[in-house]
């Protein structure tokens, strides 16, 4: 299924970055590896991780300004940071937290610890993944039940229907491009034509309207789909 979170592990030591994705993978995430700054803003740009797992000393760009970069960025300023760092004073806990980095955690740190932090992120920013309840306007999609009302009418969703709802319903007001929702539905390594998207979200309104509602489902010309 492509709901699983996708996490982004910066780390240039490469025992490290492995035994991260490890550990990470073992819970049911998806995990990306970059080595340096460079790599990491581009694989945020094209891959707009769910969570970044981000090391402070890097080569070129260091992980402050990476977490900079993205924090000043509309698009990607809600994504979590978690910012990794053998830097253990107060001083720059500070600075790391005062440049946008949403969690910080002092090396040597046990792994036990940093998944606990990226569940608690990640319950902010995907619960629907996490297993919480999704709840906009009248509509309320119960992730642990598989069961979605309007009006506490209940709506017969197929499933790319309902992971459709449910990325919706996790960002209100985010504008999706068709490309992203293939990625966030359908996932990253099965090829699906964009004119896809709209069948499904075609659909989706359909039932979303059947009891007789406004259509929550927007439109934005050249750009994509949003929920509100």
């Amino acid at each position: 299924m492509a709901t699983e979170p996708v996490v982004l592990v910066v780390e240039d030591d490469p025992s490290q970055r492995e035994v991260l994705a490890y550990n990470i993978r073992a819970e049911g995430y998806v995990v990306l590896t970059a080595e340096n700054g460079d790599e990491a803003l581009i694989s945020i740009k094209d891959d707009q991780p769910d969570l970044i797992v981000l090391d402070w000393m890097l080569p070129n760009v260091s992980g402050i300004e990476v977490c900079r970069q993205i924090k000043k960025d509309a698009g990607l300023a809600k994504t979590p940071v978690i910012m990794l760092s053998a830097r253990s004073e107060e001083d720059d806990r500070v600075r790391g937290l005062e440049t946008g980095a949403d969690d910080y955690i002092v090396k040597p740190y046990s792994v036990a610890e940093l998944l606990a932090r990226i569940r608690t992120q990640l319950r902010r920013t995907r619960p629907a993944a996490m297993g919480e309840k999704l709840e906009y306007q009248d509509i309320v999609m119960d992730i642990e039940e598989h069961r979605v009302t309007r009006a506490e009418q209940p709506l017969k969703l197929g499933p790319t229907e309902y992971r459709l709802l449910s990325t919706f319903m996790e960002r209100p007001g985010r504008v999706w491009s068709r490309e992203q929702l293939l990625d966030r539905v359908w996932g990253r390594d099965i090829y699906v034509d964009t004119r896809t998207v709209d069948v499904h979200v075609g659909r989706l309104r359909k039932v979303l309207t059947s009891m007789g509602g406004d259509d929550p489902l927007r439109t934005v010309r050249g750009a994509g789909y949003a929920l509100g």
